[in-house]
């Protein structure tokens, strides 16, 4: 049948992903770094994909396509949805993802201090994590674990602790850490992000993105999970660039 449906610019595409997360029928995803429409029946051709878009390279046209199945695509995105909690949430009690705090004691300044005399090497060596809690990775962190009550939220893309040399002691201190990919980890991280802020008294939020253009999710679903928690926190986003400093200083 003749219709409108979603058309995708692969030579425009970026690869940010964010249309993937827009797409409720999940008629969208990512192969070889670039968005593609990969069922005609899954998408309803009504195009919420198009705003997401940051270089324009949706649009909506009019061609033979099989008739939008609205159930069928309801369903796969439920089931795609089950498969990612049911990873998060392993009846085998996997110790890659079961939740425990990390007590941190202040060694730093002693340990420092005795490898002063061993110079810069000694100095390094003495340099510890401030990592206070496991897993940190967003689709494995429990919603409701203990340790997020009282605390500072730090929301992190994953690079960004490669790109900055001192990120444990500039972000990461005396905050709990959860990390992800938009790009990389499927689905968005917007309504677990809320579900974090809703049911916890967290005390400020801070978003730590790469400068690239697909780091913006993260961004996007913090600041969509803070507008829905229904709770009014202190946040910042923190942009850094690609070789490693702050954008802006």
């Amino acid at each position: 049948m003749i219709r409108q449906i979603v058309k995708i610019d692969g030579d425009k595409c970026n690869g940010c992903g964010l249309c993937v997360d827009s797409c409720h029928e999940g008629a969208i995803a990512m192969i070889k770094e670039k968005a593609v429409l990969t069922r005609d029946d899954y998408c309803d051709g009504l195009g919420n994909c198009l705003p997401a878009c940051p270089v324009g390279a949706i649009a909506i046209e009019e061609r033979d396509a099989a008739p939008f199945d609205e159930a069928a695509a309801l369903a796969a995105v439920a089931a795609a949805k089950a498969a990612i909690k049911a990873s998060a949430n392993l009846a085998c009690g996997c110790p890659g993802s079961r939740a425990r705090a990390i007590e941190r004691r202040d060694e730093a300044a002693g340990a420092v201090g005795a490898a002063g005399a061993v110079g810069a090497v000694g100095e390094r060596a003495a340099l510890t994590s401030e990592l206070r809690q496991w897993p940190a990775q967003i689709k494995l962190v429990p919603v409701n674990a203990p340790y997020f009550n009282g605390a500072h939220l730090l929301i992190a893309a994953d690079c960004a602790a490669y790109a900055y040399a001192d990120f444990h002691g500039r972000f990461m201190k005396n905050k709990i850490t959860i990390i992800g990919c938009p790009k990389l980890d499927g689905g968005d991280y917007a309504e677990k992000l809320a579900e974090i802020i809703a049911r916890n008294d967290l005390k400020s939020v801070t978003v730590v993105r790469m400068e690239v253009p697909c780091c913006s999710g993260i961004e996007a679903a913090a600041i969509s999970a803070l507008r829905n928690s229904g709770k009014f926190l202190p946040w910042q986003t923190v942009t850094l660039t690609t070789d490693g400093r702050i954008a802006g200083d």
